[in-house]
């Protein structure tokens, strides 16, 4: 099954005519939601005998790539709910079935929703700043601020983490788990009114004492970097997906500037195409070789993870690597592209304007760009002295 068979072009363009209003309204993308949801489009990772599309990470990037070319929010906020499928689809592929309920309930029509992100913790998935206090009969209670918290007005599952600070001897334990959209404690912020992705509502999320029983605590960690297969899961999805979508928000800048050179004449060249301008057409080649690079790496980091390669300790710096590679390469070919089209892509309403301010967005989501390179460096020099 191609991007093509799941994202139709008829579906594709309603996706993209839609996009310019979400954004200028600061709305969410329900009817696109919708369409996806009829679609299967949320059954990617779910294995076709529960009724999904049964797609691996490979596939499932692409379609996301292909989505992102014509509404990166709409493909962003997705990006959240197919995380968490892909991580219980790679868990499964490698025997553990902890997380197959995952995949049961999304086949349901239940929506996953990403809420680990906080304020101020650089340490992303190795420590936390939510407390898990621990209840009777095995469950958690949560407090704590999650930011970014996408697919906010969709979402029917929440997946959260917080720290309980007495576990392991007063050495801390992180809990995972996942609340339900009729879980009491928690509260969604409207304060999502940002410079770009604006359709994806990544509203902040308060957990105010929000319990979560013991069925559905999935994990329970020791702080700091660990092997659990979890961890590695969950960073290969995230930064797989993420990636494909930056990945297609340079492919769709690429042929916008394109189309823009082809169409612009030069008045003091007697109307020449700006196809002939020299500079022009390095700076469209350029940005053509810098996608046609990241193309293959999208593809083979996500292969890699679906036959289950056995990269060691360089899966990480992979990981990383193919994240910063394709959100800042996305965010120079649109800055190319913008250039090449001239002024009119200045304007709000541009479709190059709303993926000039969208593509910022991939600065703020882990790995940064600083932890990402001390990620490489120290798989590559090893590290830093004491």
């Amino acid at each position: 099954m191609t991007p093509e068979d799941v994202l139709p072009d008829a579906l594709l363009e309603r996706i993209r005519g839609r996009a310019g209003a979400y954004d200028r309204d600061n709305a969410f993308f329900h009817e696109d939601l919708q369409e996806l949801t009829a679609v299967g489009y949320l059954k990617l990772c779910v294995p076709s005998s529960d009724g999904g599309l049964g797609l691996g990470l490979e596939a499932a990037a692409q379609c996301q790539r292909r989505l992102a070319t014509a509404a990166p929010a709409t493909a962003l906020a997705v990006n959240m709910h197919l995380v968490w499928t892909g991580v219980a689809q790679v868990l499964s592929a490698r025997g553990d079935h902890s997380m197959d309920f995952v995949l049961q309930e999304a086949a349901a029509g239940e929506v996953f929703a990403f809420g680990n992100s906080e304020a101020g913790n650089d340490s992303v998935l190795f420590d936390s700043r939510t407390m898990a206090a621990p209840l009777p009969g095995g469950g958690y209670s949560f407090t704590g601020t999650k930011i970014f918290t996408s697919l906010s007005p969709a979402w029917t599952r929440l997946g959260i983490f917080g720290k309980d600070t007495h576990a392991r001897d007063g050495e801390g334990e992180l809990v995972h788990g996942f609340i339900r959209r009729d879980t009491a404690g928690y509260r969604i912020l409207d304060d999502w009114d940002t410079l770009g992705m604006r359709a994806s509502q990544s509203n902040t999320t308060v957990l105010d004492g929000a319990a979560v029983p013991a069925d559905r605590i999935f994990r329970k960690l020791p702080v700091g970097p660990n092997a659990d297969p979890l961890i590695f899961a969950i960073f290969a999805c995230f930064e797989t997906l993420l990636a494909a979508v930056y990945t297609g928000i340079g492919e769709r800048a690429l042929h916008l500037g394109v189309e823009a050179v082809k169409r612009r004449t030069s008045f003091k060249n007697g109307g020449r195409s700006y196809t002939q301008d020299p500079d022009i057409r390095w700076k469209v080649a350029g940005a053509a070789m810098a996608m046609d690079n990241l193309y293959p790496q999208l593809t083979l980091v996500a292969r890699d993870v679906d036959a289950l390669v056995d990269h060691g300790q360089r899966w990480f710096p992979k990981l990383v690597g193919l994240k910063v590679n394709a959100t800042e390469t996305a965010r120079r070919v649109v800055d190319v592209a913008i250039r090449v089209s001239g002024g009119s892509s200045y304007f709000r309403g541009s479709e190059l304007e709303r993926l000039y301010r969208d593509v910022l967005a991939g600065m703020f989501h882990p790995s940064d760009d600083e932890s990402a390179h001390n990620t490489v460096a120290n798989a590559w020099l090893g590290p830093l002295d004491a």
